[in-house]
């Protein structure tokens, strides 16, 4: 038998196995259905993560028996268990509505076939089962009109993306329609460059784009400045421009799917600025619908605060006190009013609960202007997680006998003999470690929202990468200041890090931060230390000012044990019982863990240093060998920002300078 002849018959048993996996996957599905109709009578949640939990370990471990790899088990099924949850909350939801099915509607969209709209719109109707038939829109003006009008059941309209953040003209839209959103889908977005065939990168001039996608891929063309860039209405109208040209000098940024009805074949791929970058969409309609209690739902709702100092505070209060989430809070002018703003929220609650019920009519009381834009199933189904135990391979101990201990010398991961090559942190523009050198400002939490675009561009201009934010517990609504604060950051590309000071503050911190910093006060908390080594979000272990370096070591190998590996130690000053009473820089230590740890160590000048030390001592950090800085600023005193920023600015010239040096 030929080898080709032996290929050949590996790959029809590859194809028959995968047509055996399709049947099995359909018919599981078809089983979750069932799953569905039994929560239908008993009215249980849709989700039951305790039993998540223990399927998924279940199988990794089934799975390492059969030699895979427990996190392409955990991976797989993941996605199963969302797709099950999602089916099975699409069936409900119909249920829930009878007198709205039917088995064909008509859909008005953004663009033609192949734009993004497009592809939302086919994927929310093939998860239902129904028929769409189609209707492209030029704008979105256009869309919400066709389904005001009766042309269209449904219109989908693109709210937010993970690159470009909230999408404007759509909450303008929003102020002046009585449709109800009735839904919600999230996309990935996979920007292309397409063209005709056998085109050339080197070969292309002209680029028809959306203005988005042209955001979302600003770092891709900013390589290729000799780009001519032709803005379009949609992402399936620069694709047809280009189908139409027959011209192998134009090209359109879209999806590889999209570019297949036009016969475009992909040049470049992965153009994004960010890696993932996901589209999310509403879903209006004429006529609200009802969510079943057992579904995790959304409430949107616009309102209009009075103007008076803290009105906003207020009315974020309410959501407070009766315990409800808001997962985003955006604001827009008014149009006619200078000055004056309307705020969208969305809140994690069904209409119909008593605590949403509560909060609108106290909200009523307070606000000049409040309407609910509607109540529809929540898609974000967040993946259930396993410990970094369950997915380690555990050392087999069964040759070790009763009463005997291994003589193997315990492990310290954070010695630099473990590890020879520097561990680096890198998120956005901050880079830290191994040869990099990073800046970070440290600012405490203001409560004037308006101000936190202004310094964000303030921090980028002054040279930083990154913001630590503490003083979460002085503020009356942190969720909600972080979260502006956060917009702003992105805005200017500048990473998020939540000090938790306090150990309550953990939660919010790893919801909204990019990055954690475990303040000198926790350190010797061995409790949230574990629990920070489950995560994989990248810590900043500060060390306690009345603690040693071995026990700075000590903790730091707590995070390590329990899985996360990307810790950053900081060095913020020691207590000397000086006259000053202020913490003293311990440079000594410094030079001590850089000889003794692979792990990077920056050092906080915010506690130690006054306006007259800061350079000096920051000049210092750097020369010996420190992988960043901390430098101070203030969010929650106006009047001391601008000489913090002068300091701080002239400071890090400095240190940049010697750089070049």
């Amino acid at each position: 038998m030929s080898k080709t002849d032996s290929l050949n018959q590996v790959r029809e048993a590859i194809t028959a196995l995968d047509n055996e996996l399709l049947a099995l996957l359909a018919k599981r599905r078809n089983l979750s259905l069932d799953v569905a109709r039994s929560k239908e009578v008993d009215i249980r949640p849709i989700r039951d993560t305790q039993r998540e939990k223990e399927l998924l370990g279940r199988l990794v471990q089934q799975g390492r028996e059969q030699g895979l790899d427990a996190h392409y088990v955990l991976s797989l099924y993941q996605n199963i268990i969302e797709d099950s949850v999602l089916n099975q909350q699409a069936y409900l939801q119909s249920r829930a509505n009878p007198d709205l099915q039917k088995q064909q509607y008509n859909i008005a969209y953004l663009g033609a076939r192949g734009s993004y709209s497009y592809l939302a719109a086919s994927r929310y109707c093939q998860r239902r089962n129904v028929e769409m038939q189609d209707l492209g829109c030029k704008s979105f003006d256009e869309i919400v009109q066709s389904v005001e009008s009766g042309h269209a059941d449904y219109g989908f309209l693109p709210i937010e993306n993970t690159s470009s953040g909230s999408i404007n003209e759509v909450y303008d839209v929003l102020q002046h329609t009585s449709l109800a959103i009735v839904g919600e889908t999230t996309i990935e977005v996979g920007h292309c460059l397409l063209g005709h065939k056998d085109a050339q990168l080197k070969q292309i001039k002209t680029v028809y784009a959306h203005p988005q996608p042209i955001s979302q891929c600003s770092r891709f063309l900013s390589h290729h400045p000799n780009f001519e860039l032709a803005y379009c209405s949609s992402s399936a109208e620069a694709m047809e421009k280009v189908s139409q040209s027959k011209d192998k000098s134009v090209a359109a940024i879209g999806s590889a799917e999209g570019g297949a009805l036009y016969q475009l074949e992909v040049i470049e791929e992965e153009l994004a600025n960010q890696k993932i970058n996901q589209s999310r969409f509403i879903v209006v309609a004429r006529k609200a619908i009802a969510v079943p209690e057992q579904l995790p739902a959304k409430c949107t709702l616009i309102m209009a605060t009075g103007q008076k100092p803290g009105a906003l505070v207020e009315a974020l209060l309410v959501l407070k006190a009766h315990n409800l989430n808001m997962s985003k809070l955006e604001s827009r002018p008014i149009p006619g009013t200078p000055w004056e703003e309307m705020f969208y929220l969305d809140l994690d609650a069904n209409i119909t609960s008593t605590e949403m019920q509560t909060a609108l009519q106290e909200l009523e009381r307070i606000t000049r202007f409040i309407k609910v834009l509607g109540c529809y199933p929540s898609e974000t189904v967040s993946p259930t997680q396993l410990s970094h135990s369950q997915l380690m391979i555990e050392p087999n101990t069964s040759r070790l006998e009763q009463g005997t201990t291994s003589t193997q010398p315990e492990i310290k991961r954070v010695n630099i003999d473990q590890k020879p090559q520097s561990t680096q942190i890198i998120h956005g523009r901050l880079n830290i470690g191994d040869g990099q050198f990073g800046a970070i400002a440290q600012c405490r939490l203001g409560e004037d929202p308006q101000h936190y675009i202004q310094q964000a561009k303030q921090l980028k201009e002054a040279g930083f990468q990154a913001v630590l934010i503490t003083g979460l517990h002085t503020v009356k609504d942190a969720y909600a200041l972080i979260n502006e604060m956060k917009r702003a950051l992105e805005q200017f590309d500048l990473s998020c890090i939540i000090s938790i000071e306090y150990e309550n503050e953990l939660s919010l911190a790893i919801e909204q931060g990019e990055l954690l910093c475990i303040s000198g006060k926790q350190m010797h908390n061995s409790a949230l230390l574990t629990q920070i080594g489950s995560l994989h979000l990248p810590v900043i272990l500060e060390r306690n000012t009345m603690a040693s370096v071995d026990e700075l070591l000590a903790s730091a190998e707590t995070i390590l044990a329990n899985g996360n590996q990307q810790v950053i130690l900081c060095e913020s000053g020691i207590r000397t019982f000086n006259e000053t009473l202020k913490p003293t820089l311990d440079l000594a230590a410094l030079v001590t863990l850089k000889s003794t740890s692979h792990l990077p160590v920056i050092v906080n000048t915010s506690y130690a240093c006054t306006s007259d030390t800061l350079t000096t001592q920051a000049l210092a950090a750097k020369q010996l060998n420190a992988d960043g800085i901390v430098l101070p600023f203030s969010l929650s005193e106006p009047e001391e920002e601008q000489a913090l920023l002068h300091n701080a600015s002239q400071c890090l010239r400095e240190i940049y300078h010697s750089e070049s040096d």
